[in-house]
């Protein structure tokens, strides 16, 4: 395992895990993670905000595909950024047989961010997706791949046909990939179609196929993902219920502590001995962000560790430096708290949020906020009584939710995260010309710990101190 990095920075919400922050790990000789999630939005934005610094620019200028990058820029790059008061320009919310614009701004989001993040160093980089965002997943894997994405991360399901499709499109060949459908009977379509050569401006080589490591919370899955993947699966991620982000529910009944927080206990713990037979690396999740940590997941024969929090909340992370500061000082001062929310996410699995004012973890923030869903990434597709695919989300207006099947319950307390992670970032859409949407932060448990990262008298930290501190004792007696 000599050539397999000891630290994976994790792929956190939409792009916290920014180039940035991944060529920033990747430059230091371990694994830089970018997040996949919603970056054909993310795109966009920034293209309308004027493209900071020309990196996009910069980027599309070497894309394979020209023609296909100017159509992008001529549409959505406005010199010098909007207007503060101005909306974002919406796209069309995905569908399982997406229009050629989406595909294309999949391919193109998914190239810029990677090639980003291998600017500039010769080490390896990593694409980190959540499963149960499926369909723009063939596109972004062809665009990562592209850019010559060395890993591929994911998790939030079960990514069986993954690796499969990895082969295909590392020879330009169509792949398909079947969409969960609600209530889907024998002899539906829910088969979605991605040709690369209908995208392709030119003949290509093969691309170098990426390593594929799943995220995974059991024994059971990674025996299935093994056993009835179709194709090679590289490795492993074993993410513990205290990791960030989406969360898997614990096994058995659901039960709640004192705060209203969902009890794990020791049927959610993988048994790493059986984890060592199946004979594929792994890397430990959650709760690992230590050096003694590390030692200690190495002695227990994994590769090494994947660590989240302490890079979300770095110079280089994408996270609001405004949400980013305050929750620096809420942890310095012993102030921090992280909830693992139940209700929070339209997916149902768990969520684990930061308690930040002026986000929508905060009530009075949820409440005033009207149910739009208009991104729409987390939505539920589900066959409608005229057998045909319709798309709900628990977070949308009720009553629009109780017409296409779904049930009142379901939307208590759910809340619109594809907005709130954007506008996390520094992308908040515009209402009106006056609502501006709220972030959400979400965080591993880790957050409590993050201000050990600070130097004497700094407020901040980069993400060079944090791998000094993770790998301090351990690449030296390597």
């Amino acid at each position: 395992m000599a050539d397999l990095p000891i630290l994976i920075q994790g792929g956190m919400g939409a792009a916290v895990s920014n180039w940035r922050l991944a060529n920033a790990v990747s430059s230091l000789g371990q694994l830089g993670v970018v997040s996949g999630t919603a970056l054909d939005q993310i795109l966009v934005r920034r293209l309308q905000d004027g493209d900071p610094g020309g990196n996009l620019r910069r980027a599309l200028d070497r894309f394979p595909f020209p023609t296909m990058a100017e159509r992008i820029w001529k549409k959505f790059y406005i010199p010098g950024g909007k207007a503060p008061a101005v909306s974002y320009l919406r796209l069309p919310q995905a569908e399982k047989d997406n229009p050629r614009e989406l595909q294309e701004l999949c391919i193109a989001a998914n190239f810029t961010e990677v090639f980003l993040a291998r600017e500039g160093h010769a080490h390896p980089v990593g694409i980190n997706y959540l499963e149960k965002i499926q369909i723009p997943h063939l596109p972004s894997l062809y665009g990562a791949m592209l850019a010559g994405v060395a890993f591929v991360l994911m998790g939030a399901g079960v990514p069986l046909k993954i690796p499969g499709a990895i082969d295909l499109l590392a020879n330009h060949q169509p792949a398909t990939y079947p969409l969960h459908v609600t209530g889907a009977q024998e002899g539906d379509d829910t088969l979605m179609r991605f040709v690369p050569r209908e995208y392709m401006e030119r003949d290509l080589p093969p691309l170098e196929r990426p390593k594929f490591l799943a995220i995974i919370a059991s024994n059971t899955l990674a025996t299935t993902m093994i056993k009835r993947a179709n194709g090679r699966v590289d490795g492993f991620i074993i993410e513990g219920p205290t990791a960030g982000g989406h969360n898997a529910p614990p096994r058995g009944p659901l039960k709640f502590d004192a705060e209203g927080e969902a009890i794990y206990g020791e049927r959610d713990h993988v048994d790493l001995d059986k984890i060592l037979q199946l004979g594929l690396p792994f890397w430990l999740a959650g709760g690992y962000g230590t050096s003694e940590k590390l030692r200690e997941a190495l002695a227990a024969g994994a590769a090494g560790i994947q660590v989240g929090t302490a890079f979300a909340f770095c110079n280089e992370s994408g996270l609001r430096p405004d949400y980013k500061q305050a929750l620096i000082a809420k942890s310095a001062a012993g102030q921090v708290r992280v909830v693992t929310d139940c209700v929070a996410s339209p997916t149902g699995f768990p969520f684990k949020v930061a308690q930040l004012e002026g986000t929508i973890a905060s009530e009075e923030v949820y409440a005033a906020r009207p149910r739009i869903c208009d991104l729409g990434y987390l939505r539920e597709p589900y066959r409608t009584p005229e057998g045909k695919i319709g798309f709900r989300c628990a977070s949308e207006p009720l009553s629009l939710y109780v017409s296409k099947g779904g049930a009142v319950e379901d939307t208590v307390g759910k809340k619109c995260l594809c907005n709130a992670l954007v506008a996390t970032i520094g992308h908040p859409q515009i209402r009106a010309g006056k609502y501006v949407e709220a972030g959400i932060v979400t965080s591993g448990n880790d957050l409590t710990e993050i201000a050990r990262f600070l130097r004497p008298g700094a407020s901040s930290y980069s993400a060079a101190d944090v791998v000094t501190a993770l790998t301090a004792g351990v690449l030296s007696s390597a």
